[in-house]
């Protein structure tokens, strides 16, 4: 009767690693994604300020007669 308790008490050990694994798992993909989208956000900045030069570049034609 003692080997009960003991084995109980391994298996809810075992329990909260494997939830801790989980949970660092499930931490390290969230910071890998997080960190996939601050490579491409420099990208995705230049590409709508490319976009404004060239509609002011076309208001300022306008604007001219062009």
């Amino acid at each position: 009767m003692r080997l009960f308790p003991l084995l109980l008490a391994i298996l809810l050990a075992g329990c909260g690693v494997s939830e801790t694994a989980t949970v660092a798992a499930t931490a390290g993909a969230a910071k890998a994604k997080e960190a996939e989208q601050a490579k491409a956000a420099p990208a995705q900045v230049q590409g709508k300020l490319d976009e404004a030069f060239k509609q002011a570049e076309q208001k300022r034609e306008a604007a001219e007669g062009r």
